[in-house]
């Protein structure tokens, strides 16, 4: 956890999870799993290898008083990898306390904050930082020093951040893969802010759900978790990307209406402090089939168009493409779920596809599988770099 501040709040949340655990029953879950990747191209860079094992654990301890009005949560994970240094890590994703008021709650400590609605793209979702060499889909969140107020309404919820300690992103090193190239060394990142990692950032959300709508709006204020990146060729022969993080300031929309089959979805941004300020957007919709075929499944068709008014040679690849799926819920004591899913580029031929699929084995055993591809990417797409490390991955995870 880096930075002072995010490392003081993480020593009192240390301190008041070591004073009630002497007080108080503990619920303790969490899982334990193994994963394989294969890669099925030649690396770019012969230091990559075509294979990779790692393990993974993220147990939580949970434990509530005050007849539930108060909680304690400690949720650490940690990885081990074969190839990559910087994919082994250690995080703690929440080590938090929660009080619940009669119309208020307030969260101090450090946790993961999701906001969102699309299946492509979540642009408004800003609180955390990315765990990138977990999974390049952006879906793991590195844990947010954080004091959370909410005041629950009938007009709504309203709700404050203070975010002290900021959390730089994580990027595979050399031997990864996934990963661009030349590789990020993120311990050389430069910051806008005189303060650096110790700059604190602000942030208020309104949430409501009225009638079949579930509206959020919200607006941030502080270092980008979105970085750009300059080329240092400081060292012959092994060029390597540095990480920016500017001050910004972003207003986000994400909006859902749902009736009958059908579930309507937007996100939209305006952002400010990375040069010119630009709109972005990801909206479109779910139609779900319950029922299909006189079984116990339901198919979801998902579409959903993404806009980005940054030039993609700034960074974004989602400046003007479209994303279709189907998820696949078979409702069997299994729980099996799958999304199958792919995203063109409406001005090239560019495609990135792939599958994510589930099924538990027995009461604690799940087994997963992902597979990503990319196809015809140009040269000026920052998903070139990316073009030959299409990958399976597959993991078992025993959950107890």
């Amino acid at each position: 956890m880096s930075g002072v501040v995010g490392k003081a709040f993480i020593v009192f949340s240390t301190l008041l999870f070591a004073i009630v655990a002497h007080a108080v029953d503990w619920r303790i879950s969490g899982f334990i799993s193994g994963q394989f990747q294969g890669f099925f191209e030649e690396p770019l860079d012969p230091i990559q290898s075509d294979t990779n094992l790692s393990i993974a654990t993220r147990p939580e301890f949970y434990t509530e008083w005050n007849n539930g009005l108060d909680s304690f949560t400690f949720t650490p994970f940690a990885r081990l990898d074969q190839r990559d240094d910087e994919r082994t890590h250690f995080d703690i994703r929440e080590l938090n306390w929660l009080h619940v008021g009669r119309d208020w709650e307030l969260r101090v400590g450090a946790g993961i904050v999701f906001w969102g609605v699309t299946e492509s793209r979540h642009l408004v979702d800003i609180i955390n930082q990315t765990d990138l060499v977990e999974n390049i889909d952006g879906e793991d969140k590195l844990g947010q020093p954080m004091i959370d107020l909410s005041l629950i309404r009938d007009w709504g919820t309203l709700s404050f951040f203070v975010l002290p300690g900021f959390r730089k992103r994580t990027f595979p090193g050399p031997e990864g893969r996934p990963r661009i190239h030349p590789p990020v060394n993120a311990d050389a990142a430069i910051f806008e802010s005189d303060a650096e990692e110790e700059h604190i950032d602000l942030a208020v959300r309104w949430s409501q759900a009225i009638g079949n709508w579930d509206l959020g709006l919200s607006h941030f204020h502080g270092t980008t978790r979105d970085p750009r990146f300059a080329l240092d060729t400081s060292v012959p022969g092994r060029p390597f990307l540095v990480p920016i993080y500017e001050q910004i300031d972003q207003t986000g929309l994400d909006a859902q209406l749902t009736f009958n089959s059908w579930a309507w979805k937007l996100e939209a941004i305006r952002r400010s402090g990375q040069g010119e300020s630009f709109f972005a957007a990801t909206g479109g919709f779910e139609y779900t089939f319950y029922g299909v075929f006189e079984s116990a499944t339901d198919i979801g068709l998902v579409a959903e168009y993404l806009y980005d008014q940054r030039p993609v040679e700034t960074r974004s690849p989602f400046e003007n493409d479209v994303f279709t799926g189907l998820r696949f819920t078979l409702n069997d004591p299994q729980s099996t779920e799958a999304l199958m899913g792919c995203i063109f580029d409406l001005d090239s031929s560019s495609r990135f596809c792939n599958i994510e699929a589930s099924r538990r084995f027995g009461d604690r055993w799940v087994g997963s599988l992902e597979l990503r591809t990319f196809s015809s990417v140009p040269r000026l797409d920052p998903f070139f770099t990316l073009r030959n490390d299409d990958y399976i991955q597959f993991e078992l995870a025993y959950y107890f």
